[in-house]
């Protein structure tokens, strides 16, 4: 039985990566689908795939009314339930080598379009009764890595934002939680050299790189009603990579 037939749901950085596998899992369990990022032709390409259950939206996390638009289009499918703030940069870089514009490229999508996405759809889901809001962090937000002060600072923010927003939230019957992922075999890793990610992967006690459909399941168990009793939780899959 499909667990999310009727069902709609937003996802920023839904082009590809952690995004495009959410967005599948989703159709697939019978859910409405809106696909919300910047890489317009990516993102047309995968909604085109799935068929009439999933739209493209164009979505600048940065921009308020990105944000008001992707929820007007989600709406047109019916009551949304459900957003997930996948979309983030990151550059790994030293802090003496990361200068302000940097450091500001990290927040303004990485933390002030996770507050955005989440201010955005709060109406959206008094209307229907409730929703669920998964916000997609890093295990960097439980212990840091080397030459990544500003996506670390980002992501820590991601970490303190859903627990008072869940606080916040709570009498409205709209749950809050984070996802901490380690290691994932996505194009985000393209950033490093095959070398240094083969490095990477030894620190971790399994011994393996995760995959973005190991943590589709997870978002999607989120957004589900089988974790109706969780919200302001933090949840790693990191193959032990926080230990």
């Amino acid at each position: 039985m499909n667990r999310f037939t009727d069902k709609v749901f937003l996802i920023s950085g839904g082009a590809r990566g952690l995004g495009e596998a959410q967005a599948r899992r989703l159709v697939a369990e019978g859910a409405k689908v809106v696909i919300g990022d910047v890489l317009m032709e990516q993102g047309q390409r995968l909604a085109h795939e799935l068929g009439a259950a999933c739209l493209f939206q164009h979505l600048d996390v940065t921009s308020e009314q990105a944000w008001s638009d992707a929820v007007t289009v989600a709406e047109g499918l019916g009551a949304l339930n459900g957003l997930v703030n996948n979309a983030g940069v990151y550059t790994p870089v030293s802090m003496l080598e990361t200068d302000s514009a940097q450091f500001e490229r990290h927040t303004r999508v990485n933390q002030l379009g996770t507050f955005l996405g989440m201010r955005s759809v709060v109406p959206a889901f008094v209307r229907s009764g409730g929703g669920a809001i998964v916000n997609m962090s890093s295990t960097v937000a439980l212990r840091s890595a080397p030459n990544a002060i500003a996506y670390t600072a980002t992501k820590w923010a991601v970490r303190g934002m859903t627990k008072a927003a869940a606080l916040e939230l709570a009498d409205r019957n709209i749950r809050v939680n984070s996802v901490h992922p380690g290691p994932i075999d996505t194009d985000m890793l393209n950033v490093r050299t095959r070398d240094e990610n083969l490095r990477r992967v030894q620190q971790v006690p399994m011994k393996r790189l995760g995959t973005k459909e190991e943590i589709a399941g997870l978002v999607l168990f989120l957004l589900s009603d089988e974790s109706r009793y969780m919200t302001g939780s933090e949840v790693a899959m990191d193959g032990g990579a926080a230990l």
